[in-house]
């Protein structure tokens, strides 16, 4: 070695893969993502006022259907994110509702499978 050359010393710093965790824990935590979420979807509308008996005054739903009248001149539009959030809390969700859940439920859990 010269006398301007000096040595570095690179330490491999452990990086936590999908690997780390195994192909059985990693569908595990898919499977427990989707059913979080299919299982939690109903309690969240519910709890933010979307119910079987309509928008309960005083919760987030009221305050969202407002916001949605105020904006479109005194009513809420049909198809509109209120309107399909009150229509999921009334009669629960579709089963293509039910499958989006789920995919995104699954999918946060995959991500969730790179975390230690």
């Amino acid at each position: 070695m010269s006398a301007g050359t000096r040595r570095i010393k690179v330490r491999a710093v452990r990086q936590t893969s999908r690997e780390d965790m195994g192909p059985i824990k990693t569908a595990a935590t898919i499977g427990a993502g989707a059913i979080v979420a299919v299982v939690g979807a109903p309690l969240v509308l519910g709890a933010a006022g979307f119910t079987s008996a309509g928008i309960a005054a005083g919760s987030i739903g009221a305050k969202m259907m407002s916001a949605a009248a105020v904006a479109n001149g005194g009513g809420v539009a049909a198809g509109g994110v209120v309107a399909g959030l009150q229509a999921a809390g009334a009669a629960g969700l579709s089963g293509a509702a039910t499958a989006a859940v789920a995919g995104t439920g699954a999918a946060v859990g995959w991500l969730t499978s790179f975390f230690r």
